[in-house]
């Protein structure tokens, strides 16, 4: 009987990360679970957060793995960002990892020399296409963790062909030298029309009867503000829902609908639970991404597999993720994102066609797709 092969992961992001990276990892990883010639191994620096551990549940193929190391705890801290960028492979030989993935664009230095195979998954580099939205010291680490990673993967997967386009621009990687893999939409993000739920959860954040959502952190690249600025040209009675990790930018949105008299007509939700999540994709009339650039943009899929039409900006990855039948505008033009949700708002003309179409163009992100990918990649790999 063939040995199952040994697969391991940077599960960071798995156990600290609510959504983004996270949730791609949380995903991914479940889906390969299914996969029994896999021994999955997630390597944490510590447990994280019990609810997001929670939800990769250890099974008879899947097991969490931490630093082994006797240091005091003072120092045991500073270890574990060490552990995560080096000291792991020593770990990795001694479990007989055979293949190691970086789920969020990183691998350890030196693991090209252990033998070991590695996969890295590269999700953007705004950090390259936009440091003006990052801390100067921060775009240096990151340069220099992403060329490290070039030389270091055995393979190189990109989620989106626009992050592709930024791995042979930016890296100097041939284009056939990358892999293309869109990520998979979580299961619990589908119709089901759950009347007494959805219903709860109006209830539980004093939702209006009628109003567009946006979910992603509330900072400045996701271009929240614009999404304000535009209520000023709808129905007073359409109100607009942003679910995310509140930062400063969060004030000035804030800040911008009370002097525009819009304050009445915006709800900020952060800490959102992912249970809750799907009952406000669809108590929601449409749904907006403005962001400027995004690597892939998840939550669109989300949105359009909760039945929901989609309005996003132009200029990054957002048109690959929606597709021909969302509508896209100009991230500056609050005017026109107003005009196209007028377009997807209930009772506007082919609103229902541009449903369907969408939910057809979504189906080939669906569950398990990237799993069946990325276990073909490891075992070409072995």
């Amino acid at each position: 009987m063939k040995h199952p092969i040994t697969v391991g992961f940077d599960a960071k992001r798995i156990v600290r990360n609510g959504t983004g990276l996270g949730s791609y990892g949380r995903t991914l990883v479940n889906d390969l679970a299914a996969f029994s010639e896999f021994d999955l191994r997630l390597y944490a620096p510590d447990r994280g957060r019990d609810n997001l551990r929670q939800q990769v549940p250890e099974r008879q193929n899947l097991h969490y793995v931490y630093p082994l190391s006797s240091l005091p705890s003072p120092l045991f801290s500073l270890y574990k960002s060490y552990w995560r960028s080096r000291g792991i492979v020593s770990q990795l030989q001694a479990d007989g990892v055979q293949v190691f993935h970086g789920l969020s664009g990183e691998l350890p230095v030196g693991i090209r020399k252990s033998g070991i195979k590695t996969v890295v998954t590269i999700h953007d580099l705004i950090f390259m296409r936009h440091p003006e939205y990052y801390n100067p010291i921060d775009v240096l680490i990151y340069k220099r963790k992403f060329f490290q990673t070039l030389r270091e993967a055995d393979r190189i997967v990109a989620i989106s062909e626009c992050t592709r386009r930024d791995i042979c621009e930016l890296g100097g990687v041939e284009k056939e030298h990358i892999d293309l893999v869109y990520q998979s939409c979580a299961q619990r993000f589908h119709q089901t029309h759950d009347a007494f739920a959805s219903n709860a959860v109006r209830v539980r954040y004093k939702l209006s009867e009628r109003f567009i959502l946006s979910v992603g952190s509330i900072e400045e690249r996701k271009n929240t503000l614009l999404a304000v600025k535009a209520l000023a040209w709808l129905p007073d009675e359409v109100h607009l829902v942003l679910v995310g990790r509140s930062t400063k930018y969060a004030k000035q949105v804030v800040d911008y609908a009370e002097r525009h008299q819009l304050a009445h007509r915006l709800y900020l939700l952060h800490g959102v639970p992912d249970d809750d999540l799907p009952a406000l994709y669809e108590l929601a009339e449409a749904f907006v991404y403005p962001s400027r650039y995004e690597g892939f943009g998840i939550p669109i899929i989300e949105a359009i597999r909760m039945g929901l039409p989609v309005v996003a900006c132009t200029g990054s990855c957002l048109e690959e993720a929606g597709g021909p039948d969302s509508l896209y505008v100009d991230p500056d033009d609050a005017e026109g994102l107003a005009a196209a949700l007028q377009q997807v708002l209930r009772g506007a003309e082919g609103r229902e066609v541009r449903i369907e179409r969408s939910l057809d163009y979504v189906r080939r992100f669906e569950n398990n797709d990237a799993a069946q990918r990325f276990a073909a990649i490891y075992t070409e790999l072995t």
